[in-house]
């Protein structure tokens, strides 16, 4: 069996080796010793090191040596260069050949006992992250949710821990970022996934409503309840219920979902008898409930109830590595859709999606990306069919204002109106001119008309 935190000490100054084994050996760690390159090379090959601390100057083998050979058998083993301050170039080729760190000699032993931690801190979650994203690859239900940024790669392997258990999830995310998605994934990853999933929104119904939908009623039980209706707790038995915008309900109702929450059963509108439930729920909210409770508009038992497990969903402007790969994914689907052939992006309206801030989240660039598919003539979406305004120099918004100051003047909201106009248009200064519902001539007087004005800034 391997030893725990293993470190092997490769130096051929025997008494700088016996000073690091007996520091080391304080620190809790198993200490193994080589004299020179090879033979640490041959160590590697026999066993398994946590870490590795590396003198550069050995006399058969240099440690930059023995440091390629060793990341070429292993690189995921961190070695930490040790070095003469007349050697620092050295330690920092070392650096760029795959060595974690290096220290000067003498050494600072602080130092040396705070890096061997990171070493060893970063080592290990290396290995829990290629083991999540190992049991992600094999079993995780992804559901359409298409992510690459370590932001979401983060949350995907939270959700394929959480999915398995019987927590109540609370997803927080801004409108448009994919609570829904994850809620999905929630389900179809747990042991329920062959039960229903049922969704309401709990903004879209008044008290009544909401209260009918979620644990029924009785015939009689109000004007138009002509009938028995069984609520969306019931409906979910032995699968998911998502409370999508949770938030919005009203503190009567909070109570009574804390009831159900509490004691796993429901009583229809208009009856007595309490029925017994077997339902995962799931909240959502684009609100800071955390916030809510402060302020007296959300109960704190039903918080706490809810937020056994919270997720919180980047927007789309922190995962913009996920841009390209959502946008081509959209553009797949409504060609498909559209019985159109769009083979991508042309690298002007590419550039403008990556850009933009997306307030509206992925809901948005799907909804701008099928709008392209539709109306493009091309087999490349370019910015004229994605209708992108590109975002304004500095602060300046779309109104023609900024952030620090009040509206602009009238001559700036007309000359930022014409750049975005030719910018949509890439350069096509007929098109721009007909996006702006003037002349051709118009739009030449006025251009000559800024780059004067440009030029009169320029030399004064």
């Amino acid at each position: 069996m391997n030893a725990p935190n293993a470190i092997l000490v490769v130096d051929d100054d025997p008494a700088h080796r016996t000073m690091l084994r007996t520091l080391l050996g304080e620190w809790g760690y198993t200490v193994f010793e080589a004299d020179d390159g090879r033979t640490a090379i041959a160590q590697v090959r026999e066993r398994f090191f946590d870490l590795i601390l590396m003198d550069v100057r050995m006399l058969k083998m240099s440690g930059i040596e023995a440091l390629e050979k060793i990341k070429a058998y292993n690189p995921a083993i961190p070695i930490i260069i040790m070095t003469a301050f007349s050697s620092v170039e050295a330690a920092v080729d070392a650096l760029k050949k795959g060595a974690y760190d290096y220290l000067t000699k003498p050494l600072d032993f602080d130092k040396l006992k705070l890096i061997i931690g990171r070493a060893m801190e970063h080592s290990q979650l290396k290995a829990e992250n290629q083991m999540l994203k190992q049991t992600l690859g094999r079993h995780f239900d992804r559901r359409n949710i298409i992510a690459q940024s370590p932001a979401m790669i983060r949350l995907l392997e939270t959700v394929a821990q959480v999915a398995p258990s019987e927590a109540t999830v609370l997803i927080i995310g801004e409108s448009g970022t994919g609570k829904e998605l994850i809620a999905g994934a929630l389900h179809y990853n747990s042991h329920r996934k062959d039960g229903p999933f049922v969704k309401i929104n709990c903004a879209a119904l008044t008290e009544t409503l909401l209260e009918s939908e979620l644990f029924g009623h009785e015939k009689g039980a109000f004007t138009g309840a002509e009938r028995r209706k069984e609520g969306c707790f019931v409906q979910a038995g032995g699968g998911s219920l998502l409370l999508d915008e949770v938030s919005e309900m009203t503190v009567t109702m909070q109570v009574k979902l804390l009831r159900v929450l509490q004691e796993r059963e429901v009583i229809r509108v208009g009856g007595e008898t309490p029925l017994a439930v077997d339902v995962r729920v799931i909240g959502a909210t684009n609100k800071n409930l955390a916030e809510l409770v402060r302020q007296g508009d959300f109960r704190e038992d039903l918080y706490y109830r809810l937020n056994v497990v919270g997720l919180s969903l980047p927007p789309l402007r922190d995962r913009r590595e996920d841009i390209p790969l959502l946008a081509q994914h959209f553009s797949d689907m409504f060609a498909e859709r559209n019985s159109k052939t769009v083979k991508g992006f042309t690298p002007r309206a590419m550039d403008a999606i990556l850009k933009h801030e997306w307030p509206g989240n992925v809901r948005e660039l799907m909804n701008a990306i099928e709008r392209g598919v539709v109306l493009t003539r091309s087999d490349y979406l370019d910015l004229m069919d994605l209708r992108i305004a590109p975002e304004p120099a500095g602060s300046q918004t779309a109104r023609g204002e900024t952030a620090d100051a009040g509206p602009a003047p009238l001559e700036e909201v007309e000359r930022v109106a014409i750049l975005r106009a030719l910018e949509m248009a890439g350069g096509n200064k007929s098109e721009a001119a007909r996006q702006l519902g003037i002349t051709r001539k118009t739009l030449h007087k006025k251009l000559k008309k800024y780059a004067a004005v440009s030029r009169e800034k320029g030399t004064s």
